[in-house]
């Protein structure tokens, strides 16, 4: 079974295109998901959280999202800190996943696949992009922030020509249609090549 990295930066519309893809039957890890309900429910990430962040990481046991999420706008130290907390543990489960999943391949989508080195894992990547004023619209109706902490975000990430020129293949998310077109084409393309090894 190969293993498929989906990436793009905020925004782009990955969750969309893996959806896409998970309607030909394709087995989807969304690591970012994954993060979050680890954070709430392992006790060794709320251990080493609460250490970093103090007692407000956690609000009744659950992740203190607002909190986290001032923490590290103010502090790229304590979100790369972060990171190598959360990181190690979805990596573990992420293998414990693939284990049970019978498909020609799956797909593990990370918003950071490239800026964490877990691209070096995959078969093939694809990589999500769209325009910089679609990106933000969307997550500014999706998450309820501001453009300024949107792209001190992006300022994080990798820009979308470096993750181009690692990617296998690469979706254009401006246009629902046309995105629909380039997964088919993609899903496609990866079963020949599946078919060749």
């Amino acid at each position: 079974m190969k293993i498929v990295g989906l990436t793009g930066g905020i925004g782009s519309g990955k969750t969309t295109v893996a959806q896409l893809f998970q309607k030909f039957g394709v087995p989807i890890y969304m690591a970012d998901f994954e993060a979050k309900q680890l954070m709430n429910t392992s006790e060794v990430i709320r251990r080493k959280l609460t250490k970093l962040f103090g007692k407000n990481a956690y609000v009744n046991r659950m992740i203190n999202k607002p909190f986290l999420a001032d923490q590290i706008f103010r502090n790229k130290d304590l979100l790369l800190k972060m990171n190598a907390i959360v990181h190690p543990e979805v990596a573990i489960h992420f293998k414990k996943w693939v284990l049970v999943q019978d498909a020609s391949y799956i797909i593990k989508e990370v918003a950071i696949l490239f800026e964490n080195e877990s691209y070096k894992e995959c078969d093939f990547v694809v990589t999500v992009t769209a325009l910089e004023k679609h990106r933000i619209q969307r997550v500014l109706e999706r998450d309820h922030t501001t453009t300024e902490r949107i792209k001190a975000i992006m300022n994080n990430q990798w820009d979308d020509e470096e993750k181009i020129n690692k990617s296998h293949f690469v979706i254009v998310n401006n246009d629902l249609n046309h995105t629909k077109a380039q997964v088919v084409k993609v899903h496609l393309e990866i079963l020949k090549r599946i078919e060749k090894v």
